[in-house]
């Protein structure tokens, strides 16, 4: 297919988006968006199709493990269903007699999603079902490998919301094969471009001349203090970094210990399924893992017998092994295990005391993943509020595991997303997580109310008495 063709089939798709959206927003109503958003969710948490999918996911992409997506899938859908149950976003929200205003809420268009392999199924679950609450059409562009177990899902999709007479074309797929050309197509003519993925597609959702919502590298870091629960936090910290072979933004890359827990961590971890790696063998982690500075795909999110096979460590290493530990003494752009891993080891730091702690962790972030979130194994409060002052982050996780909390759990306040902004200090246009409220535009009817005009001494009064008019 030519690139005239490619533009040329985007052209037609989003024509036939802008038609299906315009009829969903003028016989929508709250109760047939919530309907709508019900049947997808159930087309990804049924679970013989959730087994079935997740299964095609990783044999597609070659990333994660199947009984993870499975819980994934699962959690991360049920939560958001939780989220948005009796939430009104669409339509009149209410009057207000003092200000006057009457506040509606209204569909952005046609949205523009581009996805991720890592988490090819629920990332894009969690976007339509954004999209269909607040009464929008979607165009999804997966990546190349997650283009198989999309279209499966799509076409059960499909077939649930034509219960509901809705059309197809309400939420579609990018051709196949993905290109390019096509997704910069795709987000030129959206009316909101939300991109979860790699920095490249972030950069490209932001310079596509569409409004657009990205979200920054992730690279998390977690300080343990004197005063955690070492043996929790280790368990914790093994638990998400080894979940779905560390394919979220949202594992540990590093952990910092400070000195006088240092060794109480180190087999802490051990306990918990971490070989602590010599220096030489950590030499090697590198060598495999990056290239001239690059991530290598040898590694990433592998299950841990073909890391250890790589290592040339499957028959020395203990059978409980299930990550692997760098110690660092160093940080920095020509250290490698300073940025993300995205695989099954984690770099090891030791810190002299928590001041100390906090400031290799933001020596880190500021290398890569600033604005996206730090851990904090303690119970001395005061610290997660100077970690939230003081360092460049926009999530502050204590006393859980990572990356099942910075997108939002049953037992947390964060919103349920797989999609985390991360501010100006990310080079994001959102600092929280991807919810159904950046999905609206919001309309005010605005009417006269008797003036509210302040006197001069009400404003400035404590002002002029310090230093005079």
């Amino acid at each position: 297919m030519t690139d005239m063709k490619e533009i040329a089939a985007i052209d037609e798709m989003v024509a036939k988006a802008r038609v299906a959206q315009n009829s969903y927003e003028a016989k929508g109503s709250q109760a047939l968006f919530d309907s709508a958003c019900q049947a997808v969710a159930w087309v990804l948490m049924e679970p013989t199709r959730n087994k079935m999918l997740a299964e095609m996911a990783v044999a597609e992409t070659g990333l994660g493990r199947v009984e993870d997506k499975i819980r994934k899938n699962h959690n991360k859908t049920l939560g958001l269903m939780r989220d948005l149950k009796d939430v009104t976003s669409f339509g009149h929200l209410g009057d207000d007699a003092v200000t006057g205003l009457s506040s509606y809420l209204r569909p952005k268009g046609v949205i523009a999603a581009i996805v991720p392999s890592t988490n090819p199924l629920a990332t894009p679950v969690n976007n339509i079902i954004n999209a269909l609450k607040t009464g929008n059409a979607i165009i999804l562009a997966p990546s190349p490998k997650g283009v198989k177990p999309l279209t499966t899902m799509l076409t059960d999709i499909h077939q649930a919301l034509g219960r509901f007479g809705l059309p197809d074309n309400l939420v579609q797929m990018v051709p196949a094969p993905p290109s390019r050309a096509k997704t910069e197509r795709l987000m030129k003519l959206a009316d909101l471009v939300v991109v979860t993925g790699s920095q490249n597609n972030v950069r490209a959702g932001y310079e596509s001349g569409t409004p657009a919502i990205g979200v920054g590298a992730g690279n998390v870091v977690t300080i343990i203090d004197e005063t955690a629960d070492i043996a929790a936090a280790a368990q914790k910290i093994a638990a998400s970094k080894t979940f779905d072979n560390a394919t979220s933004c949202s594992s540990e890359n590093s952990v910092i210990a400070v000195d006088a827990v240092y060794d109480e961590v180190v087999a802490a971890l051990a306990g918990a399924g971490g070989l602590l790696l010599n220096t030489s063998q950590v030499e090697r982690l590198e060598k495999l893992h990056w290239h001239d500075g690059k991530m290598t795909t040898t590694l990433l999110a592998q299950d841990i017998d073909k890391v250890l096979g790589e290592m040339g460590m499957l028959e020395d290493a203990p059978p409980a092994t299930q990550f692997l530990v760098a110690p660092q003494s160093e940080i920095g752009p020509e250290h490698p295990m300073t940025g993300e891993k995205m695989a099954r080891f984690l770099a090891l730091h030791r810190a002299s005391d928590f001041d100390d702690a906090l400031a290799k962790a933001v020596a880190i972030q500021d290398f890569q993943g600033a604005g996206h979130s730090l851990g904090l194994h303690s119970t001395n409060d005061a610290r997660a509020h100077r970690l939230a002052m003081e360092a460049k982050t926009c999530r502050v996780i204590v006393n859980q595991a990572h990356c099942f909390a910075t997108g939002g759990f049953f037992n947390n306040g964060l919103p349920f997303s797989l999609t985390m902004g991360c501010g100006s200090w990310g080079g994001n246009s959102i600092d929280d997580n991807l919810n159904w409220r950046h999905f609206v535009n919001r309309v005010d009817v605005v009417r006269v109310v008797p003036e509210r005009r302040p006197e001069l001494d009400e404003i400035f009064g404590d002002y002029w008495d310090r230093f005079g008019k």
